[in-house]
């Protein structure tokens, strides 16, 4: 039955003197209003929400409104929106980092104190639910034209074996010629290394041990204390630490090559913490040893968790020292070496390799690390994988493993040219991990070439994706205000309910427990189309209702009393009323998210076995495909109605 407008609306549309009046001087904008009145009317049907879903947005008091810069779900169903400095300079140099957390259940906020510029940091879920974030912002960015004193990476050695030695910031060193360069950080070089040497004469008696001495090393980023162009230079030399006396003044030293007044990058941080849900509240950990802003931290398949890439603390991105955190110990350790661009996607798939679907977002020659791959960790070897269409165009790209799991399929979806390149796509590929020799293969198109797409599973096996714009950071006025489900058994996009906030730089979409999905942020260059009014941060949050929860309205199956954790079989046990209705169950790992990186979230198919008044789940045992860590349990009816999540631990 087509559903037909109220009198009252029929009237607003048609019948007022007023209306018509305006249509004869500005017919446009009547149509304009008008056709803005039908869709509100149109959007609200309950017929249209059951197809299509809906959008409403959440009230945020003011003094909780925050530039969410990362988004991560607890597994007590609290939301942290982590900003840092918020890609704010100002905040920055004031030292006034934030970081919120969202209850969207009883729709609460609550600042959380945060001890480090968690700005562009990465983050990942730990075993025991605790949220690692590791790197951040030491320093932002001077663009061409506007760095007036020279600076750059200063190396600081020290030939002492005996101690190492810690500079403060604000260090000066001075070149042969007297100009002064000042340190911007902290940094501690090591003691040096000192080996023995044995050796033998010919007659086979031991000469006397000699000692070497292998000098350590630390980088520093130093500015030079005044304008001109005496400060510049590209040629090789050492520099006297000012304020060092005797042996040190000795020992230790500095050497730079290139001191300039281009461009000086982003530089990162080397701390890391661990947020305790529990608690609320960030615990220190033990640093990195390498400093990284617009890092990827991935979980294996042991808990432990891989960090890569990012940019350093001179502003480059790291050469591909990549480190693995130990929850247990709490420290860092060296991992496999390999260079990729900042932030990229990279998935843990059966067997324990990692894939590198070759999304990223950001810094990084166009020429290296783009091609994506299989990397094995154990072996160090990495096999790249063809078939993408336009490879040049993974940059600002959205991937995900596909539900469920055990299918092993990725997909990538959209994305634009290296930097601010004016080139986006509206294709999206596949590539099954289970065949011989696995390719990527075209799948259906986006509506339209999309850069910063969010993509989110959902717990009846199909992918929500939403947002985007086609242009570098929203500019022209390119928000794309469209969202779309991708169903991986029809291998097809159907429509869904639109947004009302764009989102492109800077945005996040994660599932919640109840079902729902939750979009924040946005960053754009510009507010308007033509690129005259400069964009002002999103703070509005938007929460996407799934049409399977207007289907079911309060009918949703649901799971009783039941156990925190599996058994050593990998089962567990609930009470339920619905137990004959349910057809499914899912496990669905929570997100934690920015830049359109989301290598956390994954959804895997349980077995499940009934009774009369309870489910039993069956997990896999394979830690590959099921991380350690807490889940979210959802049971699924014939209809495709989830329940409200049961969070679940896996150890």
């Amino acid at each position: 039955m087509a559903h037909r407008p109220p009198k009252k609306l029929k009237k607003t549309l048609l019948g007022g003197g007023a209306i018509v009046v305006l249509a004869a001087l500005n017919a446009p904008a009547a149509l304009s209003f008008a056709e803005a009145k039908y869709h509100a009317y149109k959007i609200a049907q309950p017929g249209y929400k059951r197809k299509y879903g809906s959008w409403s947005k959440v009230a945020v008091p003011d003094e909780y409104r925050v530039n969410a810069i990362h988004a991560a779900l607890l597994h007590t169903g609290k939301v942290l929106l982590i900003a840092g400095s918020g890609n704010d300079q100002k905040k920055f140099d004031s030292g006034t980092f934030e970081t919120i957390l969202w209850d969207p259940v009883k729709n609460t906020f609550k600042k959380i104190p945060t001890p480090e510029d968690f700005f562009c940091a990465g983050h990942t879920q730990l075993p025991d639910g605790r949220l690692l974030v590791a790197g951040g912002t030491a320093r932002y960015e001077i663009l061409d034209g506007e760095v007036k004193r020279a600076g750059g990476g200063m190396r600081v050695k020290n030939e002492s074996p005996d101690k190492a030695i810690t500079l403060k910031k604000g260090t000066v060193f001075r070149s042969p010629s007297g100009v002064e360069y000042v340190s911007k950080f902290d940094v501690t070089v090591p003691k040096a290394k000192r080996e023995f040497e044995i050796s033998y004469f010919k007659s086979g008696q031991m000469k006397p041990w000699s000692t070497k001495v292998t000098a350590a090393e630390a980088r520093v980023f130093v500015e030079a204390r005044k304008e001109g162009a005496q400060a510049l230079t590209t040629e090789a030399a050492q520099y006297e630490i000012v304020g060092l006396e005797g042996g040190d003044a000795d020992n230790v030293y500095g050497l730079a090559q290139r001191l300039t007044t281009e461009k000086q990058d982003f530089q990162g941080i080397k701390a890391a913490y661990e947020f305790d849900p529990r608690a609320e509240k960030y615990i220190p950990v033990a640093p990195m040893k390498d400093a990284r802003w617009y890092p990827t931290l991935v979980t294996l398949d042991d808990g432990k968790v891989l960090a890569v890439s990012g940019l350093n603390d001179v502003g480059d991105v790291v050469p591909g020292d990549n480190e693995i955190y130990d929850p247990k110990t709490k420290k860092w350790s060296k991992g496999p070496f390999r260079y990729f661009p900042t932030y990229p996607s990279l998935f843990l798939t059966k067997g324990g390799k990692l894939l590198y679907s070759g999304s990223n977002a950001g810094y990084g020659p166009a020429e290296k690390g783009r091609e994506p791959g299989l990397w094995d960790l154990e072996r160090n070897s990495f096999t790249r994988i063809g078939g993408l269409t336009d490879p040049d165009q993974l940059e600002t790209s959205a991937s995900l493993m596909l539900p469920p799991v055990q299918d092993q399929k990725v997909m990538v979806l959209g994305g634009g040219g290296v930097g601010e390149s004016p080139k986006s796509t509206a294709r999206t590929s596949i590539i099954d991990l289970s065949e011989d020799s696995p390719v990527f293969r075209d799948g259906p198109a986006l509506p339209q070439g999309t850069r910063y797409l969010s993509s989110v599973l959902l717990p009846d096996d199909t992918v929500f994706t939403t947002g985007g714009s086609k242009e570098y950071r929203g500019r022209s006025g390119s928000d794309i205000l469209k969202a779309q489900f991708y169903s991986p058994a029809a291998n097809a996009f159907t429509a869904a309910a639109d947004p009302t906030v764009g989102r492109n730089y800077h945005s996040e979409a994660l599932l919640l427990p109840d079902g729902r999905v939750a979009t924040f942020g946005s960053d754009p260059l510009f507010d308007d189309e033509d690129n005259t009014r400069l964009g002002t941060f999103e703070q509005r949050i938007e929460v996407f209702t799934p049409p399977y929860l207007h289907k079911a309205g309060a009918d949703r199956p649901a799971l009783g009393a039941g156990p925190q954790e599996v058994d050593q079989n990998g089962r567990a046990t609930f009470l339920t009323k619905d137990a004959a209705r349910i057809t499914k169950a899912r496990l669905m790992r929570p997100s934690a998210v920015t830049h359109n990186t989301d290598v956390e979230q994954r959804s895997v198919a349980l077995g499940l076995t009934k009774t009369r008044d309870s489910v039993t789940v069956h997990v896999p045992r394979d830690r590959t495909l099921v991380p350690p860590g807490w889940y979210m349990l959802f049971v699924t009816d014939a209809d495709g109605t989830p329940s409200e999540a049961t969070w679940i631990r896996i150890g």
